[in-house]
């Protein structure tokens, strides 16, 4: 089968990779630029004020990254806060950026789904009211105006339970997403892929708007595609996908449902 990756450069290459290696033909179409904030005070203030939160919750592994990329000494961990993490991909970044199995809380493996919902059924019980903050590390867009994005992008859900449970949230932005640039090869080669029965596998809402600006004119009628999450496939919809399915982000539930549709 063939197989269109559209997540971030950066990490789009080791899936093409698992993929050829499961037999697939595996093409990487990135549509989403990450990359550092300008600014990145505000992510070090947070480091600062680290101890004063109750918990820090990552939206994504980009959010773990680009956070501890600003950690100004290694932490011992002795205090602090728990790390909530959205989904295995988050979690696995924590992980590796050395933050102790035993204070990192996410959905369980077995989950429906992984969002900020299936969080909330984990760590609500543990939140207090009235006590330090939760931080919540996530990005914005890049052509965001400067003065409207100290909190970042994206949804608020979570801050809102925080909220009705008595506790407040806090927002620091960590990366910057930007619509990738595409050169004429690659505007070629997502023409073909959107009439040749190819999958294209979508993580991110943003990056179905983002493939609608990059082709405006370009019909999906006959593309199809595979979504990790219902709000993506909804987004795939509206923008005419003829054939939706549907998979768990992490790369072996995706090699799973692959199989499923050979």
């Amino acid at each position: 089968m063939r197989v269109v990756i559209t997540r971030p450069a950066g990490d789009a290459q080791a899936w093409v990779e698992a993929l050829q290696a499961a037999g697939h033909e595996a093409l990487a179409l990135p549509l989403i630029e990450v990359g550092p904030v300008t600014d990145i005070q505000p992510v070090m203030q947070a480091w600062a004020q680290w101890p004063e939160f109750q918990a820090v919750m990552f939206v994504s592994a980009q959010a773990v990254r680009y956070f501890f990329d600003c950690q100004p000494v290694r932490s011992t961990w002795t205090r602090g806060p728990r790390c909530w993490a959205t989904g295995p991909g988050t979690h696995k970044a924590l992980l590796q950026a050395g933050v102790p199995e035993a204070l990192i809380d996410s959905p369980a493996a077995d989950a429906a789904q992984f969002d900020s919902e299936a969080l909330w059924q984990r760590v609500s019980v543990q939140v207090q009211a009235g006590s330090k903050p939760v931080l919540i590390v996530r990005g914005q867009d890049g052509d965001t105006h400067p003065n409207a994005a100290l909190n970042g992008t994206g949804r608020d859900w979570l801050a809102q339970q925080l909220q009705a449970a008595g506790a407040s949230a806090q927002f620091v932005v960590a990366y910057e997403r930007r619509t990738a640039t595409w050169s004429s090869l690659q505007k070629a080669q997502a023409v073909q892929a959107a009439n040749d029965a190819s999958l294209w596998c979508f993580s991110s809402s943003q990056a179905i708007e983002n493939l609608a600006s990059i082709l405006p004119t370009q019909s999906w009628a006959q593309a199809r595609g595979m979504a990790t999450h219902p709000r993506i496939a909804q987004t795939a919809q509206a923008l005419g996908f003829g054939e939706i399915h549907m998979s768990k982000p992490s790369l072996p539930d995706l090699l799973v449902s692959l199989e499923s549709l050979a």
